[in-house]
């Protein structure tokens, strides 16, 4: 998918895993253990992608040009050179802005209606 034929709303809504490690990658870029791990982290466990869901999202994403592959690597030394780096694209940083913006209109709808903070309320009740 060209970048200059698509707007990036065109792309919304991401998967959770496709979500996952573009916000990874937003601070730089990862290797696909890497990618696993600060998904992991940032999801404080809760969101474990295995090999075959890491992979094959990022085959989708760089078809699609949200991501690259990082032409440097780090000094082979410190790393294992089999590993292959990825980056954000500009398009795919700007697809990321655009889902995140759209999960934060879904959180204040949330919001609105006092699902967040607290235990549903129940009709039962009489609170609703």
């Amino acid at each position: 998918m060209a970048e200059t034929t698509l707007d990036p709303e065109d792309m919304l809504p991401l998967t959770p895993a496709v979500f996952h490690i573009l916000l990874a990658l937003a601070d730089g870029e990862l290797h696909g253990y890497g990618i696993m791990k600060e998904v992991e982290t940032h999801t404080q466990g809760q969101v474990k992608m295995g090999p075959g869901t890491l992979y094959g999202s990022i085959k989708r994403m760089l078809a699609a040009n949200l991501i690259q592959e990082a032409d440097e690597r780090p000094d082979p030394t410190l790393d294992d050179e089999r590993r292959r780096y990825y980056r954000l694209t500009d398009f795919g940083g700007r697809v990321l802005a655009g889902e995140a913006q759209r999960l934060a209109r879904a959180v204040q709808v949330a919001q609105s209606k006092k699902l967040l903070g607290g235990a549903f309320p129940s009709p039962a009740s009489g609170e609703v």
